[in-house]
């Protein structure tokens, strides 16, 4: 039975900012951060929550009860929305990529739990979305589709409080997120202050996540120039990795006391240390990285490849 809780007051907006004392940060002057975001909630966690606030309000002024969306079998945003219905009242329809699997993941086996109907479509009608939802059964007018990786307007609106929520004394010079549809980076830009930038660190290959930004920012008539991305921390692509990144997120927890997941925030804090060794950050300057969340997907990454992050 769902919760039916209410999203505008969900979260406490003091989400706790940890400082890391890196040896690398010491010797370059930088002082180094990360805001806490997956604390938010174990599953709705990070910029997932951030993006659904909004959306979820506006599920309910329209009085739908049913929420629809697409993603895939390891899914953050799957895990997400299936949660939030749970918790906040609505029924939830989850289209995964690919074909049913024999046996269940941790992902999609919570989500089921959670109440969500699950419907796997081929990969090659996934990627016409609108094709595909001619042929599942839904009452349209009773249901809000919210996209795949959660991103519009609304999502940004979102994730400008990721910026706005956060209580520290001192100015930040840079914030630091992966960057997966864009999103989450797209909506910390519209709420920067003068002389601060955005730092996108983008999980899949390809030279596309500018353009994407770029248009996500039009949403809000938006031109900013505040922001740069890195293309050389994806370890592959979205979902792969090597040994080293095993061992940097391995020594961070294990260091820090802060698990990171190996598909999004490890290799943004990965890339940010990077930076941070190769002195591209000015002496003085404040760091912030955004522990987007996604923990929830540890286990089934465990689960495919043997239980390497600790």
């Amino acid at each position: 039975m769902s919760q039916n809780l209410d999203p505008d007051t969900f979260i406490e907006t003091n989400i706790p900012v940890i400082n890391i004392d890196h040896p690398a940060a010491e010797k370059h002057d930088v002082a180094l951060y990360i805001k806490r975001e997956d604390q938010v909630h174990p599953c709705i966690s990070g910029n997932k929550w951030r993006k659904l606030k909004y959306n979820l309000l506006e599920a309910r002024k329209a009085q739908r009860t049913t929420l629809l969306t697409f993603g895939g079998a390891f899914s953050n945003h799957i895990a997400a929305v299936a949660e939030a219905g749970f918790l906040f009242g609505f029924k939830t329809i989850g289209i995964i990529r690919g074909e049913a699997p024999q046996g269940f993941n941790p992902t999609l086996e919570r989500a089921r739990e959670n109440g969500m109907r699950l419907e796997f479509i081929s990969r090659s009608l996934y990627r016409n979305k609108d094709i595909a939802l001619k042929q599942i059964r839904f009452d349209q007018s009773d249901t809000y589709l919210i996209p795949e990786g959660g991103t519009n307007h609304l999502a940004l609106k979102g994730c400008a409080e990721i910026i706005r929520d956060c209580e520290i004394t001192e100015p930040i010079d840079y914030w630091c997120t992966a960057c997966g549809t864009g999103g989450t980076a797209a909506g910390m830009i519209t709420a920067l202050d003068a002389g601060q930038q955005v730092l996108g660190f983008p999980v899949l290959k390809g030279n596309f996540m500018a353009n994407s930004i770029r248009d996500l920012l039009k949403l809000f008539n938006s031109s900013s120039e505040q922001w740069e991305l890195f293309e050389d921390y994806h370890f592959g692509g979205y979902a792969r990795f090597t040994p080293e990144l095993i061992h940097f997120i391995n020594e961070f927890k294990k260091t820090y006391a802060i698990a990171l997941d190996p598909v999004y925030t490890g290799k943004m804090v990965y890339g940010v240390v990077d930076l941070v060794k190769k002195g591209y950050f000015r002496p003085g300057s404040r760091v912030m990285m955004i522990h987007t969340g996604g923990l929830q997907g540890i286990a089934g990454f465990n689960q495919r490849f043997g239980n390497i992050i600790q």
